[in-house]
């Protein structure tokens, strides 16, 4: 850290020690403050135990563990969570009973309670809770139970018996030392923690300090790299939205050795997991998943559709936007690459290509939309759902949609209106105003108001309906058309499914396989491929193969363990590629440029 840097986190330290003194001032006063303590002394075990302060209030007062967080599963948390116990305020047990299978109902609490409970932590990643005696990282929302009555009260966490050397890194306001407060339960719970002896860095940018954190091997990372390549992505995000709506933001990252994917976006931070060797070997996975991340900075954060509030957290919220929230989130993050000098023409047409791809393989893109994907997302942890001929992915066709919408908006305005304006309009009439958005039907009216244009046959056809999508009618006006190509591919006879864990599953076997054949089944978890572990890389490992190859593939059913051996058969498969056309024009090559830079063609000036 520089010493200008180290005298800005002086002054910042010292205002926040005199916000923190306010704020235990008024917390202590308040009569509606939940608190918490949390007991990191079973590491070992991975047992936590959390002591809940429940204010004084109705004399039977219901308290909820969520079913779900962050991913749009549910988890049931509370299959977690031992020997729950409530006493009155001078110690008298109080009468506790379990309502369904997430809520309890304390009597006698009138004049406060004290409820006890332990809860199981280790489930790995950004979505998940674990202590172990390397570190600890909580989602609150799968640990603690809050006062279905007071869920917008003041709540406040207080973190016990922490190892000696271990730091705290979280974007909650500190109260005091190892004491985090905040203005209700979403908001505390929209809040990962990270605690152990991580690695951190820092800058500024603009008005605002973002922070970060790494738990990983020393040796399989190179912070200053990787805070690098975090300066230039918020650089450019900030600039491509000509916004930061934040005075301080938190990146925490893990880079397990084994395992390790995915990322979680929260309101001041995000957490994000990269297999060591995946890092290694592939930096541009970081360098994606960071963008997709940050960039829900907006979009999910305070560009939020309607249908996700408020959080249910005892039920699904269903909502038919994620292709927009989750996908086009994938299509602004690849032109801020662009715009960070991070991504070239040539990787990001390739990504493309790669889409489109991976969309015309799922024969589902012919029976389920964008719209249905995103309702049905609530489905995902099921095997069968994912099969390519059952579902699409919402991630996955919204990006292509974000494009397409994009370039239908250039062409219907002259080039004068982009997806950029999309989402400074919803920037400034929704998230700055405090409204959430309308779905599709909001995104549609106003990329209608800003390209002057009905867009309806759009938004019916590829957004809310499933006709096959023509590429080339989009990609012509930016000098593009797409190529098709049959080639011979190894066809191992199986396609795979992986839980939020990383674990391997077998999806569909082909009905006239070697590998069925050989008695592989639908799913069987597979261990290991030719006498390794089955890891973050198994995909890799699975398409450098030949064919003719012998694999050995080591898998587990409910009953015993197995090795099975057959040789890699061959099919035809249709490849994608974006190529120019014929004869590009001028006015072509003008758009294309326009496109890759998120500008607009109307004055040849670059936004702010």
């Amino acid at each position: 850290m520089n010493s200008s840097l180290r005298q800005n986190f002086a002054s910042i330290a010292r205002a926040l020690l005199v916000v923190a003194a306010l704020a235990a001032s008024a917390f202590a006063e308040s009569p509606a403050i939940v608190r918490y303590t949390i007991s990191l002394a079973s590491p070992e075990q991975h047992l936590v135990r959390i002591t809940l302060q429940v204010p004084p209030g109705a004399d039977e007062r219901d308290l909820q563990l969520p079913v779900w967080n962050a991913l749009y599963q549910v988890r049931d948390f509370a299959q977690y969570v031992n020997r729950v116990e409530a006493r009155s305020a001078d110690g008298e047990r109080l009468s506790l009973r379990l309502m369904d299978k997430s809520r309890w109902r304390i009597h006698g609490a009138a004049q406060g309670a004290q409820v006890t409970y332990e809860i199981s932590a280790d489930l790995v990643g950004p979505f998940g809770m674990q202590l172990n005696g390397q570190h600890a990282f909580f989602n609150f929302a799968e640990m603690l139970m809050y006062p279905v009555d007071d869920r917008n009260a003041a709540f406040e966490v207080q973190f016990n018996q922490i190892p000696a050397s271990w730091k705290i890194a979280t974007s909650l306001a500190a109260v005091s030392p190892n004491t985090f407060g905040a203005s209700g339960y979403d908001r505390l719970v929209d809040a990962p923690v990270e605690l152990g002896n991580f690695r951190e860095s820092d800058f500024k940018e603009g008005n605002a300090t973002y922070r970060v954190v790494v738990d990983a091997e020393p040796s399989d990372y190179d912070i200053d790299k990787l805070t690098g390549t975090i300066r230039r992505i918020v650089h450019a995000a900030n600039g491509w939205m000509n916004d930061q709506p934040l005075d301080h933001y938190l990146f925490i990252y893990h880079f397990p050795r084994v395992g390790g994917a995915g990322g979680m976006e929260h309101a001041y931070s995000t957490a994000i997991d990269v297999n060591a060797q995946v890092l290694k070997d592939n930096y541009q996975r970081f360098v994606d998943v960071t963008a997709h991340e940050f960039f829900h900075l907006w979009n999910v954060k305070r560009i939020r559709p309607q249908s996700l509030e408020p959080v249910d957290y005892t039920k699904e919220n269903y909502t038919t936007a994620l292709w927009f929230s989750e996908g086009v989130t994938t299509t602004a993050g690849q032109y801020i690459l662009l715009r960070a000098g991070l991504n070239d023409e040539a990787r990001f047409l390739q990504h493309l290509a790669d889409e489109i791809e991976a969309l015309e393989f799922r024969s589902a893109h012919l029976v389920q939309s964008a719209e249905q994907s995103s309702w049905d997302a609530w489905f995902e942890k099921y095997p069968y759902y994912r099969l390519p001929d059952r579902s699409i992915s919402y991630y996955n066709k919204g990006d292509l949609l974000g494009v397409l919408l994009d370039l239908k908006m250039r062409e219907a305005s002259g080039g004068k209106a982009a997806l950029r304006d999309l989402f400074h309009t919803l920037n400034k009439e929704y998230a700055q105003q405090g409204r959430y958005f309308n779905d599709s039907a909001t995104v549609r009216e106003v990329a209608e108001s800003l390209s002057h244009a009905d867009l309806r046959s759009f938004f019916e056809r590829y957004v809310a309906g499933t006709e096959p999508i023509p590429w080339d009618d989009f990609f012509r006006s930016v000098g593009l058309h797409v190529v098709q190509a049959t080639q011979k591919v190894p066809d191992v006879g199986f396609t795979i499914v992986r839980d939020p864990n990383g674990r391997i599953t077998v999806g569909q076997v082909g009905g006239n396989s070697a590998v069925a054949r050989a008695g592989l089944l639908p799913g069987d978890a597979i261990l290991e491929l030719n006498g390794e572990t089955a890891g973050p890389d198994f995909e890799q490992k699975l398409n450098r193969l030949a064919p003719g190859d012998t694999v050995h593939l080591k898998v587990r059913d409910s009953h015993r363990e197995q090795k099975i051996h057959w040789k890699v058969d061959a099919r035809e498969e249709v490849a994608f590629e974006l190529k120019d056309v014929d004869n590009i024009t001028p006015q072509q090559k003008a758009r294309r440029a326009a496109w890759l830079s998120g500008e607009s063609e109307s004055s040849g000036e670059a936004h702010p």
